[in-house]
């Protein structure tokens, strides 16, 4: 129904962050150097008032590349806008330095845009290991995008390292076309120490299972001199491994495309450039914050590049709103009218991330232990009767495009029917 449509209206939440300064975490994580960080409560300082299935919706904040690579005749220029696409659904995370909500199993979180033309909806799917399905589609029926996210957190002293495993799915219908693709490695440095910030690293192959194009991206760690932070680099090849174009960036910028000659030619000048100004210099380890290296010159465009994509300026207030996007800001809020047919397990409805986003941090931390200690006696009232839980709105099965196993929406959740559902908050 078009109540849920949200216009961006929102440029900023009801009330700014508090300093996280105040907080001692190295008490908390020094007991697990190399463990997994899912089954650790975190002080609620470390948060931001967002629940992670909320922060996969971002995924879909440049939902116009998907559109665009509908509209597009040629399979290498929709790789192009889907590669475009798979940069921007991560960017989000620049500077987002505040760790999500881990959502409670059943929790479930819905959107529709009209105005970007698709609805979505998640849930929690599993609670150890935390796993959080999603499954968008088009308004007018152009694509499908789905998949589940099991983000696996490690801790390496000075850093957590956040590994999102799964695999992500777009079909285009019109092309009768699948991609699929995984999201790269994210990682949040200085934990204990200094400022935070963010780095993003690995490979990301899209492949198009009905054509064979594949497109490879780098997103490359920063390295002794901070030379190649945040820069993204890969190609597009065709099932003949032909290469047709090189695509290159930073996934904090703009994305552009060009032919592979001319960016090997481009890149051999520069090469000579830099050789005349080498400096030697020795990188060391050791326990100091390890700094963010000072962000280069922005993306030197080769000529004859065409531009993909660009990231859109943040809200003005946003440094004092946990860096959230536009995007980010509406995804909580409650609109009049919403309450009648949301269904009850909605994020929106969840009083520690409502409570610390109206800045009322005593009562959010209370309400998330109480609804944590909710979840566990639920989970142990569920082993006393040797009950299964159940999922809701997705259902286990084969991905027909990689064969692997996966959630998939098993519809009926727009149907508005929400009887029996489990009383989580």
């Amino acid at each position: 129904s078009s109540c849920t449509s949200v216009g961006q209206t929102e440029t900023s939440l009801p009330s700014p962050m508090f300093s996280r300064n105040t907080v001692s975490i190295w008490g908390i994580l020094k007991k697990c150097i190399g463990l997994e960080l899912s089954k650790i409560t975190m002080p609620i300082a470390f948060n931001e008032p967002l629940s992670f299935l909320q922060r996969i919706t971002e995924y879909m904040d440049h939902t116009y590349l998907i559109n665009r690579a509908c509209s597009l005749p040629d399979s290498i220029e929709r790789m192009q806008a889907v590669a475009a696409f798979a940069v921007s659904a991560v960017a989000s995370q620049w500077d987002r330095t505040g760790k999500p909500f881990n959502p409670l199993l059943g929790e479930t979180f819905e959107l529709t845009r009209e105005d970007q033309g698709f609805r979505l909806i998640s849930e929690q799917v599993s609670h150890h290991p935390p796993v959080s399905a999603f499954h968008a589609e088009s308004l007018v029926g152009d694509f499908v995008f789905h998949g589940s996210i099991y983000p696996k957190l490690k801790f390496w002293g000075k850093s957590v390292e956040a590994e999102p495993k799964g695999i992500i799915t777009l079909e285009l219908l019109k092309h009768n076309e699948a991609y699929t693709w995984s999201n790269p490695y994210c990682c949040v440095h200085n934990i204990i120490l200094g400022k935070l910030w963010i780095e993003q690293y690995g490979t990301v192959e899209i492949v198009n299972h009905s054509t064979g194009d594949k497109c490879v991206m780098n997103f490359k760690p920063c390295g002794m001199f901070g030379k190649e932070l945040h820069r993204v680099e890969g190609y597009i090849q065709d099932k003949s491994k032909k290469k047709h174009c090189v695509i290159y960036g930073k996934w904090t910028e703009c994305m552009w495309s060009v032919d592979p000659q001319a960016y090997e030619a481009h890149k051999k000048s520069e090469r000579r450039g830099d050789n005349k100004k080498q400096k030697n210099q020795e990188g060391a380890e050791n326990d100091d914050a390890d700094d963010m290296p000072d962000v280069q010159e922005t993306v030197s465009v080769v000529p004859g590049s065409t531009l993909l994509w660009r990231i859109d300026a943040r809200p003005p207030q946003s440094a004092e709103m946990y860096n959230f996007t536009h995007f980010a800001m509406s995804l909580n809020e409650l609109q009049p009218g919403m309450e009648a047919f949301l269904a009850p397990t909605d994020c929106r409805f969840r009083p520690d991330i409502r409570a610390m986003e109206n800045g009322k941090m005593d009562e959010a931390s209370k309400e998330k232990e109480r609804l944590e200690e909710k979840q566990r006696a639920s989970r142990k009232e569920r082993a006393k009767n040797e009950e299964e839980w159940t999922t809701r709105w997705f259902q286990m099965g084969t991905n027909p495009y990689t064969n692997s196993q996966g959630w998939l929406y098993s519809g009926g959740y727009f149907n508005r029917k929400y009887q029996h559902m489990p009383e989580i908050y």
